[in-house]
């Protein structure tokens, strides 16, 4: 496998950190354009939420499709690599299908077995797939990713047993203010996915009226409309945000949208969720009387539900069927090369004997040499095909890779690999430690 994912998350880096690499869904296909056109990535997708920021890549190699990535996340976040490299994990052929089959399940996210991951994943790849950007290797990991990530919310039912996002900035947002929801008037700043998210749950904690401000008015009837609130236009952001209980902001923008003069006229008591990142509110809001703020660095310190050990057992036993499934998969599909080199390797043997054939009886009528060579071509065929659907048969089982070695080492035939390195070897390069290159199992 030629499969790399380098990112950072909740776990690894602080908002401040995350809020820099952020990569707004407008700027990811330029992104992995830049990366596509260099040496050593094939294929890529970008995946940034308000707690991850990870590329999934095809490289063909190790070393140097690793430094491609992090030079270009160092270049978003105008630092260094040096910089950046404490905040980075990586995950490489076995541990990139774990990680990324453990994020499509919400089980590496801020609120564990949250469902919004798995949209947001399948947005990036919706993205990428449009702009030629996701070939064969990385459709299939990211199709395969998706449906198991379907699979562990419907079997393990881990999303039951979480809040979104949303739900738990709210659970936090009530507890520090001492502020109920229900009969609260709320405005929500986006009309995106987790703006949409955002007034379902305002609505299930029985909010009054809602309004939705975005800077584009058309989206935001349309969803005011689904959740029978108001839309209103951007330039009447304080005045609304001066009316309301509840603010939550969750927009694409590159820099802050609310600040101190956005709330200086509000209720005495005010609760803004800020759902972003980079943030959506200045920090200083927090300092205003009556204000109180959840962002997600705040809700990164906060006592997170747990789904429970029951969900989360039932979630790993479907992950580990799934992984070692795919890796059957994978190991199949990785022997194609050889297998191809193999034939090759046959028809040039074949057309060069056809050749010295041909000079040696130009007395051979063309129907005559066309027989011959069907009949050379059908024996090669038949010789060929039982060592290559048994080597198939082996390579998905441990180890198979072994057999094609073989097959390669026999017939001296050459297929492009993936030069790789030892952990400790990767650490090194970019100054990331040891432990950021093992697979999360949280």
């Amino acid at each position: 496998m030629n499969l790399l994912v380098v990112g950072a998350s909740h776990r690894t880096a602080p908002v401040e950190s995350l809020e820099r690499l952020a990569v707004a869904p407008d700027r990811a296909e330029s992104f992995a354009a830049r990366l596509l056109a260099g040496r050593y990535v094939s294929e890529a997708v970008v995946l940034s939420t308000c707690n991850r920021v990870e590329v999934y890549a095809a490289v063909s190699a190790f070393h140097g499709g690793l430094s491609q990535i992090a030079d270009e996340l160092a270049a978003t976040a105008g630092m260094s690599v040096d910089d950046i490299s404490g905040h980075l994990y990586i995950r490489h052929e076995a541990q990139a299908i774990r990680h990324a089959f453990t994020v499509a399940s919400g089980l590496d996210s801020m609120v564990a077995g949250e469902a919004q991951i798995l949209g947001q994943l399948r947005d990036a790849y919706d993205r990428a797939r449009e702009a030629g950007q996701a070939g064969r290797l990385l459709h299939e990991l990211l199709q395969q990713a998706l449906r198991v990530g379907k699979r562990v919310q419907s079997e393990a039912q881990v999303g039951a047993a979480a809040p979104s996002v949303v739900s738990a900035a709210l659970d936090v947002g009530e507890s520090i203010s001492d502020l109920s929801i229900a009969g609260r008037d709320a405005l929500v700043v986006g009309a995106g996915a987790m703006g949409a998210l955002s007034l379902a749950a305002l609505r299930r904690r029985g909010a009054a009226r809602c309004y939705v401000v975005n800077r584009d008015l058309a989206r935001a009837n349309r969803l005011a409309a689904n959740h029978d609130a108001e839309a209103v236009e951007w330039s009447r952001l304080s005045e609304i945000a001066g009316k309301v209980d509840v603010i939550v902001s969750a927009t694409g923008a590159p820099a802050p949208v609310i600040d101190s003069a956005t709330l200086a006229v509000r209720r005495p008591t005010v609760l803004v969720c800020d759902l972003a990142v980079p943030r959506d509110v200045v920090g200083a809001v927090a300092e205003l009387p009556g204000v109180h703020l959840v962002d997600i660095a705040r809700l990164g310190e906060s006592d997170r539900p747990d789904p429970g050990a029951k969900y989360l057992e039932a979630a790993e036993r479907i992950l580990t069927e799934e992984i070692d499934g795919f890796h059957n998969v994978i190991r199949a599909a990785a022997v194609a090369p050889t297998v191809a080199a193999l034939r090759t390797r046959a028809d040039e043997v074949v057309d060069t004997e056809l050749t010295r054939l041909r000079r040696r009886r130009p007395d051979l009528s063309d129907e005559q040499r066309a027989d011959v060579a069907h009949t050379v071509h059908r024996v090669v065929r038949q010789l060929l095909h039982e060592p290559t659907v048994r080597v198939r048969q082996l390579a998905s089982e441990p180890g198979g890779e072994s057999y094609a070695e073989v097959l390669r080492e026999l017939f001296a035939l050459e297929t492009p690999g993936l030069s790789s390195v030892e952990p400790g070897g990767t650490a090194q390069a970019l100054r990331v430690t040891p432990e950021r290159t093992e697979p999360d199992n949280n």
